[in-house]
């Protein structure tokens, strides 16, 4: 099986509730991955600096564990050509993100620069992730429409309201975004929008479930959120959260979103 959503910090960083001020790197994730055992991890960046997408790869390097990294890139830069160039050289390179939901522009995705960056990955076929809050998600339908042949994936769902178990506006989007077939999700960071103290596997059904009925299993994959999760819950009980709403899928579905769905979208290679 494949975690498709980890991310290691290299320094503290200030968070909020549960603290967990440390270095999280792959030697704290390795024995966590063989407890549910999942085999391969994506790991997604989340600085926007070339130094970190160095330091990822050389993680990527010394742990075969580390299946695919998906690199930040400037998708506003005129440079943008030459940073793919650079990075599409290292043999663990499988996707690009940028932190949209970061820009103080909320249309930043869909600028025309930042559009036509985006086909430069679109030629290619290398997956774009989609890091987004939910007042970006409607724009995800745009980006399946301006870009047809562009794998992409919504990380974390776009955060829904977990907490407030609120539907409406969100469903909607997430329905139209996922009538683009090359269009994918994550059953991702929903525990930490939940009530982290409180949180219940009936608290992320309804996500889940408008997610997998929208997109269906060959296109919905698991990530942990790897350390944010531990904000709400250990790995082991953000992965089983996940499993127990999916008690309804056949096996084969269960394995395509624990697994084989990233795999085939990220085209890693798998034992």
């Amino acid at each position: 099986m494949i975690d498709s959503h980890q991310r290691f910090w290299q320094q503290a960083q200030p968070l909020e509730r549960k603290p967990i001020r440390r270095r999280f790197l792959p030697e704290d994730i390795e024995p966590l991955l063989e407890q549910v055992s999942v085999d391969q991890t994506v790991f997604v960046q989340q600085e926007h600096s070339a130094d970190a997408n160095r330091w990822a790869f050389e993680l990527a390097e010394k742990h075969a564990f580390i299946g695919g990294i998906v690199a930040w890139a400037d998708l506003g830069a005129s440079d943008f050509r030459q940073q793919f160039d650079e990075l599409h050289e290292h043999p663990k390179f499988v996707g690009v993100t940028h932190r949209v939901d970061e820009e103080a522009d909320d249309d930043f995705v869909v600028r025309d620069d930042v559009l036509t960056n985006l086909k430069v990955l679109e030629k290619h076929r290398v997956p774009f992730d989609l890091l987004f809050q939910p007042h970006h998600l409607k724009h995800a339908a745009t980006l399946g429409r301006e870009l047809p042949e562009l794998p992409m994936v919504i990380d974390h769902l776009a955060r829904p309201p977990v907490k407030s178990g609120k539907l409406d506006g969100w469903a909607e989007d997430i329905k139209a975004a996922a009538a683009c077939d090359q269009m994918y999700c994550k059953l991702s960071g929903l525990i930490t929008q939940a009530d982290s103290k409180n949180w219940t596997v009936g608290d992320l059904r309804p996500y889940v479930h408008t997610a997998l009925e929208a997109f269906g299993p060959e296109r919905c994959m698991f990530g942990s959120d790897w350390p944010i999760c531990e904000l709400a819950a250990t790995y082991q009980q953000t992965y089983q959260g996940i499993v127990n709403t999916l008690t309804e899928l056949s096996h084969d579905e269960r394995m395509q979103i624990l697994g084989k769905t990233a795999a085939r979208f990220y085209n890693l290679k798998t034992a």
